[in-house]
C-alpha cells in the first residue's frame, strides 16, 4: 500500500512539473491546452529524468529519487509568479466531447486488459494477449536488475540496443518505489492519455480553425475504418457474430482478406506501449509545430524540443515522423522567409534535438539496427499481400482514402504544406522498411493517416455548409460517418468483450517465488512460449524467449534456442554450466514443446518449487 501511495505522489510531482512547464513554455494557453501539455511534458520528464539519473546511479531507487527531486524543482520553478503566463479564456466543448470518451474507453481497456485478476489468475484481452508479456518482462527486468542501459531479458547475452526502452522505464520507476506491477503499468499510461487524444484534437483545431471540424477529424482517426465489415455481412450462419468470438477476425484486422488497417485505440494504444507514449509526445509536439511554423510563434521551439528530446528511445517511428514533417515545413520557411530572425528558431530547434538525439542514436538505436537482421531494406507497399495498390488502401482505409485528393485540392495552402510532411512519411514508408516485420511501418503510416483525416474533415465540413438544405447535409454526413466508422465500432465492441487467461494461479505463484527467492541476475531455462511467468512476473532473464518477440526485433536467437532444446531433451551438467543456467522450469509449456527428460533433473538438481504443473529445479 505504501508503495502505491509513493507512486501516486511521484506521478503527482511529475504532473505538477508538466503543468508548470506548460504554464511557462506555452503561455496564454487555454484550459484544454494546459491539460494536454501538462500531460505531454510530464511524460517527457518521466521518460527522460530517471534515465539520465540511471546513468549515474544505475536504474535503482536513488535514481528514481533523484529524478523526483528534479521534477519537484521544475514544478516549483514552473509555478513561481511570472509575467505572460496567464491562462487564456474559453472552454471548447468539442474538445471534451472527444477526449473524455476516448480516454475513458482506452482507460477501461487498459485496466481490464492488463493483469486483470479473476479467480486467482491474470486475464487479458485480445489485443494484449500477445504483446503484454514482453512489455511486462522488460519493465520488471529493468527494475529488478537495475542495469542501465538494460539487457534484453528475453535472450541471454543480448543487450537492448535497437529497442526504444523508455516506453518501459516509465513504469519500472514505479516498481522501484514499491508499487504493484499493474499499477506501475497503468499509472503512466493513464497520465499520458490526455496528451495523446488532446494533442490530436489540438493539432486538428490548429490546422482547420474549427472545433467542429477538429472533432470530426478526431473520430475519423481514432474510430475510423475501411470497408472490412463487408466480409462479415451475409454468408453462413455466425459469419457476423464471429467478430465477437474469434481471435483477430475483425473488420479492421482480418489478414485472410488482406485487411490490415487496424483501429488505433484497441490495436495500437492499448497493446503497444511505445505507440502510446510516442504519440503522447508526438501529437502535442505537432500541435505546437503547427503554431510555430504556420503562425510564426517562434518562441514555442523550446517546448517542441523538450517533447522531442526523449522520442528516439520512446518510439523511434515518432521521432522519424517529426523529422520528416519538420523538414517539409523548414523547406516552406526557406521559400517564404530566409531572414535571420525567421531561421534562427528553426536552427536552435535542430541543434537542441541533435544534441539530445545523437547519444541515443549512436549508443542505442544504430547498434541494434546494424547488428539486427533484415533492418533497413527496400520493400514496396508495406503489408499488402496480393491486392491492387489502390484497392488495398480503399478497402482498408475507406472513405478517408477516397476523399484525400479532393480534400487536398480544397485545403488552404498552410494545411497542404503540413500534409506535405505526411506525404513524405507515406513515400518513405512505402519503399523502406525499418524493422524485420514489414507490418510495423504502420507506426509511421498512422501519422500520415492522422493528417489525412484532418484534410478530409475539413472538406466534409465545407461541403456540409454549402448544401442548401440542412437535412440533406445531415443525411450525407450520417452516411459517410457510418461508412467511415462502422468497422471500428465493431472492432471496439469485440475488444470490450474479449477475455483470455494469460497467467494461471500456478504461473503467478512460480513468478512470485522466482522474484522473492532468486538473484535478480539469475538465468532461467524455460520454454520459448510467449507467456513466461519468470520473465514477465519476476523480471528474470531467460535463455531464449519467444521467437515471435526475438525475430521481430531482428535478434539472432538460433544458438540459444538450440541450446534450450538440448538442455531439455539431452541434459548434462557440462551443457548447463557452459550456458550458466541457474534454474530450470518445467510446466505444461515446456512438457509440450520438448521431449523433455525431467527425470534427469529430478536426479541431478534440487527441486526448489512445485505448485500445480510448475516445477523449478536449481542447478548445482
Amino acid at each position: 500500500m505504501m508503495g502505491n501511495v509513493l507512486s501516486l505522489l511521484n506521478m503527482g510531482a511529475f504532473l505538477a512539473a508538466g503543468a508548470g512547464l506548460a504554464r511557462r513554455l506555452v503561455p496564454h494557453s487555454d484550459v484544454q491546452e494546459r491539460l494536454v501539455f501538462a500531460s505531454a511534458f510530464a511524460t517527457a520528464l518521466l521518460a527522460g529524468l530517471p534515465a539520465l539519473a540511471a546513468l549515474v546511479f544505475g536504474f535503482t531507487l536513488p535514481a528514481a529519487l533523484a529524478a523526483l527531486a528534479v521534477a519537484a524543482a521544475v514544478a516549483v520553478w514552473g509555478w513561481l509568479p511570472a509575467g505572460g503566463t496567464a491562462m487564456g479564456k474559453g472552454v471548447e466543448k468539442g474538445f471534451w466531447l472527444c477526449v473524455l470518451p476516448a480516454a475513458a474507453l482506452t482507460g477501461w481497456l487498459l485496466f481490464t486488459h492488463t493483469l486483470y485478476l479473476k479467480d486467482g489468475a491474470y486475464w487479458c484481452g485480445q489485443s494484449t494477449y500477445g504483446d503484454l508479456p514482453m512489455h511486462l518482462a522488460l519493465i520488471q527486468a529493468l527494475a529488478q536488475q537495475g542495469d542501465f542501459p538494460p539487457g534484453f531479458s528475453l535472450l541471454a547475452g543480448q543487450t537492448v540496443a535497437g529497442y526504444h526502452y523508455l516506453c518501459e522505464s516509465v513504469s519500472s520507476v514505479f516498481l522501484l518505489l514499491g508499487s504493484g506491477l499493474k499499477m506501475a503499468c497503468l499509472l503512466p499510461e493513464f497520465a499520458a492519455l490526455p496528451a495523446v487524444f488532446g494533442g490530436a484534437w489540438l493539432l486538428a483545431k490548429r490546422l482547420l480553425k474549427s472545433a467542429g471540424a477538429a472533432s470530426l477529424a478526431f473520430w475519423l482517426f481514432f474510430m475510423g475504418s475501411g470497408f472490412g465489415f463487408v466480409y462479415f455481412l451475409g454468408g453462413e450462419k455466425g459469419n457476423f457474430t464471429r467478430i465477437f468470438t474469434a481471435f483477430y477476425e475483425t473488420p479492421t484486422n482480418y489478414v485472410e482478406e488482406n485487411i490490415r488497417w487496424v483501429n488505433p485505440i484497441v490495436d495500437l494504444l492499448v497493446p503497444q506501449r511505445a505507440t502510446l507514449f510516442g504519440w503522447a509526445l508526438l501529437f502535442p509536439a505537432l500541435a505546437l509545430l503547427a503554431a510555430f511554423a504556420l503562425e510564426n510563434r517562434r518562441r514555442l521551439w523550446p517546448a517542441i524540443a523538450l517533447l522531442a528530446a526523449p522520442l528516439p528511445l520512446t518510439q523511434t517511428h515518432a521521432a522519424l515522423a517529426l523529422v520528416l514533417i519538420c523538414g517539409v515545413l523548414f523547406f516552406r520557411q526557406l521559400l517564404t522567409d530566409r531572414s535571420r530572425a525567421a531561421l534562427f528558431p528553426w536552427l536552435a530547434l535542430a541543434a537542441v534535438c541533435a544534441v539530445m538525439w545523437l547519444p541515443q542514436m549512436l549508443g542505442e538505436i544504430l547498434p541494434g539496427v546494424q547488428g539486427g537482421e533484415r533492418f533497413l531494406r527496400l520493400s514496396f507497399n508495406w503489408a499488402n499481400e496480393g491486392d491492387n495498390y489502390f484497392w488495398f488502401y480503399i478497402k482498408n482505409i475507406g472513405v478517408v482514402y477516397l476523399l484525400l485528393v479532393p480534400a487536398f485540392l480544397a485545403a488552404d495552402k498552410a494545411l497542404r504544406w503540413f500534409y506535405g510532411g505526411g506525404l513524405a512519411i507515406l513515400l518513405l514508408s512505402e519503399f523502406v522498411v525499418f524493422q524485420p516485420n514489414d507490418y510495423d511501418n504502420n507506426k509511421l503510416l498512422f501519422v500520415w493517416h492522422l493528417l489525412g483525416c484532418i484534410l478530409v474533415a475539413g472538406l466534409l465540413c465545407r461541403l456540409a455548409k454549402k448544401l442548401p438544405k440542412r437535412a440533406a447535409g445531415a443525411a450525407l454526413a450520417g452516411v459517410l460517418v457510418f461508412l467511415a466508422t462502422f468497422g471500428s465500432v465493431l472492432t471496439v465492441g469485440r475488444e470490450l468483450v474479449s477475455e483470455y487467461q494469460q497467467f494461471s494461479a500456478d504461473a503467478i505463484a512460480a513468478g512470485e517465488w522466482a522474484k522473492e527467492e532468486t538473484d535478480p541476475h539469475a538465468l532461467f531455462l524455460t520454454g520459448t512460449q510467449h507467456i513466461n511467468a519468470v520473465a514477465s512476473l519476476a523480471g528474470r532473464t531467460v535463455l531464449c524467449g519467444s521467437p515471435s518477440y526475438l525475430y521481430y526485433h531482428g535478434l539472432n536467437y538460433g544458438e540459444q534456442q538450440a541450446a534450450a532444446k538440448a538442455m531439455y531433451e539431452t541434459p548434462s551438467a557440462a551443457l548447463l554450466e557452459e550456458w550458466g543456467v541457474d534454474y530450470v522450469v518445467f510446466s505444461g509449456f515446456e512438457r509440450s514443446e520438448f521431449a523433455a527428460d525431467e527425470s534427469w533433473y529430478q536426479s541431478n538438481c534440487t527441486e526448489v518449487f512445485r505448485q500445480g504443473d510448475y516445477v523449478i529445479y536449481q542447478v548445482g
